[in-house]
């Protein structure tokens, strides 16, 4: 199945907003109804592909056939950029300014390379299409060279597993379900579940340095990667012999968030973990964000450390997108406070064992027990929040998330700098926001913060949203906070990752993309300055 086109996942999961939810998103930030419909896929009027009759041909001998091979458009359309909320409202407009000249689904690591070298050969860019879930402009390269969608697709299989070293061999084009599915076959799982999850891929989440729900326990994608295969217009690059290694620097970590920037990540050999016979989510309450950032950081740095920790604020509390599946519904959190989402998987003894400690350490923090319930809900919805996004969009109102991370020093002036950045800048322009927060990824040394925005839209919702981005950026550069934990780079935080790597860090990856991609094909723009 194919994601829709103009919004989040499977178009049968699509849910309006009750008329509750709207009358308060009408008295409470001015939210008016949209001024028209979106489009229809079949009124956006497609030009012609700007393949040259040389190109075409060559890229069907290296794919093997026009089933592998796409110009139409439909398909086109549907790989024009991601799923960011200004990706959204700019193909519901009809605008399709990024369309690619054709899209191309290479079955293995050769058929990768042969690409590679038509595009070479024949001045066409090249953007890596996995989900097609990127919300940081990952999936539009900049330049005026027509590109083509390598849709990684077809490239969809376990390769190896090695239930000794508990290790599998993953190719880029498997959806996380289906690689969890597989796996579980033979009792194991990865353990990696982001809010994208059922539609994003795993030379994605290796591309763009993901992080899951449950990395507390788990761990970031690109902690579980061991190896990897990468097909660039220089050759192919095989990282990884053993687990860790003293043998130079760690050519993975130079691959892992390169964003399709450097290379064509065709193979990831990743750790697994048996599949948890025990998983137990619950809910905590803490009278402050500050209070339940104390529990959180107590936990991360001496333990027990949960499987999945997470903190809302006190607005995200209020209204309930902890989980979003409750807003609008008798499920809605009332009480005043902070949610505290706690997870534990494993044995029925360890979980057991884990959750009594921890219990010990919530309840010294000031945490109050709130039961199961809370978590369970959170865990049934926890895929939920891009269909309320785009729920929001057709109620008329602007709805976007950014996110950062700071060491916990740093982490109350983030919050601060970041919310304030994004109410006034909004307020100023006549659509004062709601900014919710939450914890979502926890660290010995520090922490991620996960910030979600709704207002309305404006006359132009994304020139609108534009500012608010900005200074937003900008706080958090100011604060001391990175510019991506886990969205990645793309061209949205480009100019603002270059002030964060330097001078001489960008010049130096900058030569390694020279050494790899010598035209510059791959990805133009994305991470990196295009030349």
């Amino acid at each position: 199945m194919d994601m829709l086109w103009s919004g989040w996942g499977d178009p049968a999961r699509a849910t309006p907003l009750p008329d509750t939810v709207i009358g308060l998103l009408r008295d409470m930030l001015g939210v008016k109804p949209r001024g028209a419909e979106p489009v229809a896929l079949e009124e956006i009027t497609v030009p012609e592909p700007t393949l040259d009759p040389s190109a075409h041909r060559a890229l069907l001998a290296a794919v093997d056939g026009e089933e592998r091979l796409r110009t139409d458009a439909e398909s086109r359309i549907r790989h024009t950029r991601g799923k960011s909320t200004p990706d959204l409202l700019r193909i519901r407009s009809g605008d399709i300014g990024d369309l690619p000249a054709a899209v191309v689904l290479p079955a293995s690591h050769d058929e990768v390379l042969a690409v590679l070298r038509v595009c070479a050969d024949h001045d066409l860019a090249v953007v890596p299409f996995g989900g097609g879930t990127s919300v940081v402009g990952g999936l539009a390269p900049e330049g005026r060279r027509p590109f083509v969608a390598l849709d990684l697709r077809r490239m969809d299989g376990l390769l190896d597993l090695d239930p000794v070293s508990r290790t599998a061999t993953l190719q880029p084009g498997l959806r996380a379900p289906q690689a969890e599915a597989l796996l579980a076959e033979h009792g194991f799982t990865l353990g990696h579940f982001p809010q994208s999850y059922e539609w994003a891929t795993i030379g994605g989440f290796a591309a763009a340095r993901s992080s899951g729900q449950a990395s507390a326990g788990y761990g970031r994608f690109d902690e579980m990667v061991l190896g990897l295969t990468l097909a660039s217009p220089a050759g192919t690059l095989e990282v990884g012999r053993a687990p860790r290694s003293a043998a130079g620097p760690d050519l993975r970590q130079l691959v892992l968030g390169s964003e399709g920037a450097f290379g064509v990540i065709t193979s990831v050999t990743v750790r697994i973990r048996p599949v948890p016979r025990s998983r137990v989510y619950e809910g905590w309450r803490f009278d402050s964000f500050e209070e339940g950032a104390a529990a959180l950081r107590r936990l991360a740095q001496d333990g027990p450390r949960p499987t999945v920790l997470r903190l809302s604020d006190q607005t995200e509390t209020l209204i309930g997108l902890a989980q979003p599946d409750a807003i609008g519904s008798s499920g809605l959190p009332q009480a005043a406070g902070c949610l505290a989402i706690v997870g534990y998987e494993g044995t029925e003894e360890d979980t057991t064992h884990s959750r009594e400690r921890a219990a010990a350490v919530l309840r010294d923090c000031g945490g109050t027990h709130l039961g199961q319930e809370p978590g369970e809900r959170w865990a049934h919805g926890r895929y939920s929040a891009p269909y309320l996004r785009d729920a929001l969009l057709d109620a008329g109102a602007f709805a976007e998330t950014l996110e950062t991370a700071a060491f916990w020093s740093r982490l109350p002036r983030l919050y601060a700098s970041v919310r304030e950045a994004l109410t006034s800048t909004l307020t100023d322009a006549g659509t004062p926001p709601l900014v919710m927060c939450h914890i979502s990824h926890v660290y010995e040394n520090g922490a991620s913060l996960y910030f979600t925005v709704v207002c309305a839209q404006g006359d132009d919702p994304v020139a609108h949203w534009a500012p608010a981005k900005h200074a937003a950026n900008e706080a958090i550069m100011a604060a001391g906070g990175t510019i991506s934990h886990h969205h990645g780079v793309g061209t949205d935080h480009r100019d603002w990752y270059v002030r964060e790597a330097g001078p001489l860090g960008i010049g130096a990856l900058q030569a390694v993309k020279r050494r790899l991609d010598p035209t510059g094909l791959l990805n133009p723009g994305v991470l990196l300055p295009a030349d």
